[in-house]
């Protein structure tokens, strides 16, 4: 399968990649003058492309073929708590694969992994890093977008605009079951390794958010939302 790349430009006369992307493609890729490979520029333009020019700081691309892809009609977050040992990570990498719009960091009460300041910021950072290399790894035509860091209060005012869906093994309703609007946001808020909080299921329920359960199993933090994803998948069209 050919390598996925996020173009500086792109349209039918051609493309570029400059920056890391270039010096990922000409230094670890190892591409050559008449190889192809895929691009997009984030934005729904995905096009076959052919390498011309390959220099360390610049890749000249021939397009072959150029569509667009319309951006997806349900747009669904994953609010995902900080977890420890890189079970946030593995989360939203595997949600980015399976095309969550967007994940939100959430600084649970019984996150073990404090964000602030600085390190907040940096963070941030590498969630970005990790949701851009596994959009580029599907082949995302619109990327996935990393919001900012959310504490309890912020997580409870999503319920205002969007249908809010607290992921939670002793909760009544099941997540199939729950009869989700579609001109609202749908958004995933999954727990740390010991679960959310009793003060934060109230407060988010008080909001408005719905407790549902996936299943019998209790399944780790890491693989929940990923689960929930992908039992959404048909029921909202996200995978037409």
């Amino acid at each position: 399968m050919a390598h996925f790349y996020l173009a500086a430009s792109l349209s039918e006369e051609g493309a570029q990649l400059v920056g890391e992307e270039a010096r990922h493609a000409a230094q670890v890729a190892r591409l050559r003058a008449g190889e192809r490979v895929v691009v997009g520029d984030g934005r729904g333009g995905v096009a076959d492309a052919e390498a011309v020019e390959v220099a360390r700081d610049r890749v000249v691309l021939r397009v072959l073929a150029l569509r667009h892809e319309p951006a997806p009609l349900r747009r669904l977050v994953l609010v995902q708590a900080l977890a420890k040992g890189g079970r946030d990570e593995a989360a939203i990498q595997a949600a980015t694969e399976l095309g969550v719009t967007a994940v939100v960091p959430w600084q649970a009460a019984r996150s073990v992994p404090r964000w602030a300041g600085p390190k907040a910021e940096a963070g941030t950072a590498r969630w970005a890093s990790i949701v851009r290399e596994a959009g580029k790894q599907s082949m995302r035509a619109w990327p996935a977008e990393v919001r900012p860091l959310a504490s309890t209060a912020d997580v409870a005012a999503m319920a205002a605009t969007a249908a809010v869906l607290v992921l939670e093994p002793t909760a009544g309703r099941r997540l199939l079951e729950v009869d989700l609007p579609d001109d609202r946001e749908v958004v995933l808020v999954v727990g740390p390794e010991g679960g959310v909080a009793l003060e934060e299921l109230d407060r988010l329920a008080a909001a408005g958010a719905i407790p549902v359960r996936l299943g019998p199993l209790v399944l780790r933090t890491s693989t929940a939302g990923p689960a929930a994803l992908a039992a959404l998948a048909g029921p909202l069209g996200l995978w037409p």
